[in-house]
């Protein structure tokens, strides 16, 4: 600092240089303060002013929106025209005079339908389509077979004795009936029209089987071991299971067990007319194919026979059970029919 006494002037000069950083004068510096402290003061005033604006332009929470399922249903398959026929004939029987409108979720005209029959007066025991024929795309015949009782709400005891002398209110009778189902937009279905009494569908012809004769199962044959510990662990519970299963072969006995004793009756095989025939230590991975008759008795001593289309295979000298089919093996001349028949 320095004194001009001469020119009255006194000068603040501030060195040149502080920790590195050249310097203003102080008349500058002074101003930079001022600006620092009126610009802390103002954010100070304006900070909860500040906070409130944030509060209120802060968008509303989002809920999570949890991911929706979407059932994909199969396009071009309509509901099953067998199952609807069936529930069109149980409706149809139980209907009377006043209930047409029963029938309006089946019959599209049921408006147009006139009963007389007394409401409840007859009704389906048990229903099942029994056959199912494609007039054209989309276009059903349906055969439904009803077993139907009477039940007394025949709407007069004139007309209740003449169903008691015919034989028809006595008890439940089979009767055939046949349905028209169209399948409409979307897949919906409806009935083109009431069902149509029908006479019984003609039987079909037993079809050939791929076994030779059944005999009862042969006491030498290294199987009947295993075919009948499988089955009485199968059917009665009685053993474990496991131990007659190939390795890889997944089968859970039926629970509750539905019998308390079973027996191996009879045994056919494919290829042969003697099952019986191998009574020596089987190779491993040889294997048979046979149709087992079994007789099951349950907890009341009602015998019941069963048949069964079984594989086994040999494993470590003794056989066990490869799989319970679904089926019997049909011969090649019923196979080859059949195929005819569906072409």
């Amino acid at each position: 600092m320095r004194l001009r006494t001469q020119d009255a002037e006194v000068q603040d000069v501030l060195p040149g240089e502080a920790g590195g950083w050249e310097l203003g004068s102080l008349g500058a510096a002074a101003n930079t303060v001022t600006v620092l402290r009126r610009t802390a003061w103002g954010l100070l005033v304006a900070s909860p002013i500040l906070s409130v604006w944030v509060l209120l332009s802060r968008p509303a929470p989002v809920a999570p929106v949890a991911p929706v399922r979407q059932e994909q249903l199969a396009t071009g398959q309509p509901a099953g025209p067998g199952g609807f026929a069936e529930l069109f004939v149980s409706a149809y029987l139980a209907a009377g005079e006043g209930t047409e409108d029963s029938l309006a979720p089946f019959l599209p005209t049921a408006r147009d339908v006139t009963l007389t029959a007394a409401p409840g007066a007859q009704r389906a025991q048990e229903v099942a389509a029994v056959k199912v024929r494609e007039v054209s795309a989309g276009y059903w015949s349906v055969t439904v077979a009803a077993r139907i009782a009477p039940t007394g709400a025949t709407g007069t005891k004139a007309k209740a004795e003449k169903a008691q002398e015919s034989g028809s209110a006595t008890g439940s009778v089979l009767r055939y009936f046949q349905v028209a189902v169209r399948s409409g937009a979307g897949g919906a279905l409806a009935a083109a029209a009431l069902p149509a009494e029908v006479a019984a569908p003609m039987s079909g012809q037993a079809p050939g089987l791929a076994y030779g004769q059944s005999v009862p199962l042969p006491a030498a044959d290294p199987a009947g071991q295993t075919l009948s510990g499988f089955f009485a662990a199968y059917l009665a519970r009685s053993g474990q299971l496991d131990r007659y299963l190939s390795p890889g072969t997944a089968l859970s006995a039926i629970s509750p067990a539905p019998y308390t004793r079973v027996e191996v009756a009879q045994v056919a095989e494919t290829g042969t007319n003697d099952p019986g025939a191998q009574q020596g230590v089987p190779a491993d991975g040889a294997r048979r194919e046979l149709l087992v008759q079994v007789a099951a008795t349950d907890a009341a001593g009602q015998q019941r026979p069963l048949a069964y289309a079984i594989a086994i295979t040999a494993r470590d000298g003794r056989w066990e059970i490869a799989s319970v089919e679904g089926a019997p093996v049909l011969s090649k001349d019923s196979a080859r029919t059949d195929e005819r028949e569906t072409q």
